[in-house]
């Protein structure tokens, strides 16, 4: 094997060697994790009540790696329902303090729990008044004691071997923060149209969020003909429409069935067939798959896919057709 950047081959013993050290760093941090599970207690609920009754904001502060865990755990907090925010505690001390007010919740995060520039801003944080819950790695740190909730993310080792990069450490905090926003998660009832609410953006925003009537063809870009035309004229409305289908309608407006593509290659099997001649009505797929405008797009998309199907027609509660779309229409939404 080439190692790239010294132009040298690694050898068979030194490959295995480096999966054994990977495979170490799993199982060391693996352990680290597993030990959590002793301290989910009573002051994971106290905590927990803290920021479920907080009337603000989640102010996450933290120093180097533990600043940016505070940011994916502030990040996790948010999009899950608990309003919250990251806070670097050096800039904290220079006028960003004034980002936490009397209604917010500090969460601190210190492995060592007397990180210098955390440590500064503890008697602003006790002068306003607002819970503090604090993760560290020692429960006799100043942080912990001086934390109204303190919750131990305690590890035996770094996964380093030298001990000295933060490895478990800030992966237990990690884990231990999406255990608290979870548990709020659920405390809450926040439900998956919530998330999508503060994702809409996503794939799932989008699933959860966008109905047929937010991308169907509406008005005069419905390929449409009467049950009475020639399938000639079906033809053209199809090639105008750009749909691969027309609906095809009663003089009551009401929709009797559709004309697809595959309805034209069956068609086109009768040698004997005359467009001009031939009325829709004796050519069509009578009745079609319908679907109402309120309902998912994502369930039309099911719809299409259980039906071997590429277009769908949209009636209202009178069966009148109030729309039509197809599956580029999905693909282009993001629902594909």
């Amino acid at each position: 094997m080439l190692d790239q950047n010294s132009g040298r081959t690694v050898t068979a013993t030194e490959a295995e060697q480096i999966k054994k050290l990977g495979l170490a760093v799993i199982d060391t941090e693996m352990a680290a994790i597993a030990a959590l599970q002793a301290r989910i207690g009573e002051a994971f609920v106290r905590a927990c009540n803290h920021m479920l009754n907080c009337q603000g904001r989640i102010v996450v502060i933290g120093m180097g790696k533990s600043g940016h865990i505070g940011g994916k755990i502030a990040a996790t907090l948010a999009s899950t329902g608990s309003p919250a925010f990251f806070v670097h505690p050096g800039e904290a001390s220079h006028g960003d303090l004034g980002m936490i007010t009397i209604n917010d919740v500090v969460l601190a995060l210190s492995n060592s729990g007397e990180t210098g520039e955390v440590l500064t801003i503890l008697p602003l944080i006790k002068r306003l008044g607002v819970p503090l819950i604090a993760l560290t790695g020692n429960p006799q740190s100043t942080l912990a004691t001086a934390a109204h909730a303190h919750i131990d993310v305690s590890v035996e080792k770094e996964a380093c071997p030298l001990g000295l990069a933060p490895t478990s450490s800030t992966t237990a905090t990690l884990v231990m923060g999406d255990a608290m926003a979870i548990a709020l998660l659920e405390a809450r009832g926040f439900t998956a149209e919530d998330f999508a609410l503060s994702h809409p953006g996503g794939s799932l925003g989008r699933r959860l969020l966008l109905h047929v009537e937010d991308i169907m063809h509406t008005g005069d870009d419905i390929p449409k003909v009467a049950d009475d035309v020639m399938l000639s004229d079906a033809l053209l409305e199809m090639s105008n429409k750009g749909m691969g289908m027309t609906a095809v309608v009663n003089r009551q407006h009401v929709l009797v069935g559709i004309f697809t593509d595959g309805d034209l290659r069956r068609a086109l099997d009768d040698q004997q067939l005359d467009v001009r001649k031939v009325p829709v009505s004796a050519v069509m797929t009578r009745g079609g798959t319908q679907i109402r405008s309120d309902i998912l797009a994502a369930e039309a998309l099911q719809l299409m896919e259980q039906h071997k199907i590429n277009a769908l027609l949209v009636v209202n509660r009178q069966d009148e057709l109030v729309g039509a779309l197809n599956m580029h229409d999905l693909l282009r939404a993001g629902v594909v």
